[in-house]
């Protein structure tokens, strides 16, 4: 009944009874098919193709980024695809604002150099909960975050507490905190806590994402890796937990490429124990 030959058929049944039979790439697509779809699967299911090949070969396995690609494509499992970040900033034309002294520079040589705050809006069944962050510029490392139901000035200060008090800056550092014009980030309260923490402020220019594009990135990876594709939301609880989820896994395990395919935890480590190793050599 099919186009082919007896013998292929006879060939085929032979191999499916016995795996020896197979070439050598099939027994490796069969051992390497288990390993792609773990690493896929222990990664929130938003590693694409290239996330899974550096994961991989961090855990020793010699594999082409092709031969991953293929196997992904013939698996049916590809990563999440970022999109559009929503607006959430409102600026207040009336309050004093700080010069922008990071000018798109977001590469600094250490941590506690630089941080960037921003926040984004997730619908919810019950209505909107806001989520804002604190990223160290240095490994793109998460150091504060709050999930609130009200976008008023106290959540993104909460977030700016619990970066404070896990980094302990001090005016020494040098340390720069940039955010955009959002009437939160310029207010009294959040101004007067950067001086007393010896933070100085930046904020960059009116309608321009440019200007806190890292934070609007980490804030894009968190609407794509756990908003759009775990949603509809039910609830403000549902969403800050599976942001405390998330938060730990980008920080500890997520393979970032501007750091080098580490995570950002992984990166700040090395920094330090390199630093370690300077002084003992000196």
């Amino acid at each position: 009944m099919l186009p082919i030959a007896p013998s292929t058929s006879y060939d085929h049944l032979a191999k499916r009874a016995d795996p020896a039979r197979l070439s050598d790439r099939a027994r490796r697509d069969a051992a390497l098919r288990p390993e792609i779809r773990r690493v896929f699967e222990e990664n929130w299911r938003v590693y694409g193709i290239r996330k899974v090949w550096r994961q991989l070969a961090r855990e020793g396995f010699d594999v082409a980024r092709c031969t991953v690609a293929r196997l992904m494509k013939d698996m049916g499992i590809q990563g999440i695809i970022r999109g559009k970040p929503h607006r959430t900033t409102i600026p207040d034309k009336k309050a004093p604002c700080p010069l922008d002294k990071v000018n798109r520079a977001f590469r600094v040589p250490a941590p506690n150099m630089l941080w960037l705050s921003d926040f984004t809006d997730v619908a919810t069944w019950k209505g909107f909960v806001y989520v804002a962050f604190v990223i160290d510029a240095y490994a793109r490392k998460i150091v504060g975050w709050r999930a609130s139901t009200s976008a008023q000035t106290g959540f993104v200060l909460d977030a700016l507490e619990q970066a404070v008090h896990d980094r302990r800056p001090t005016k020494a550092m040098g340390l720069v905190h940039h955010s955009d014009r959002g009437s939160q980030y310029l207010s009294i309260r959040y101004t007067e806590r950067l001086s007393e923490a010896g933070i100085e402020p930046s904020v960059g220019s009116v309608g321009d994402s440019y200007d806190n594009a890292l934070a609007e990135t980490i804030n894009g990876l968190f609407k794509a890796e756990v908003i759009h594709r775990r949603g509809p939301w039910r609830s403000f609880e549902a969403v800050e937990y599976a942001t405390l989820e998330w938060v730990d896994w980008f920080n500890n395990r997520r393979l970032l490429e501007p750091i080098g395919n580490i995570p950002p935890a992984e990166a700040e480590a090395n920094f330090h124990a390199a630093l370690e190793t300077e002084d003992i050599a000196a």
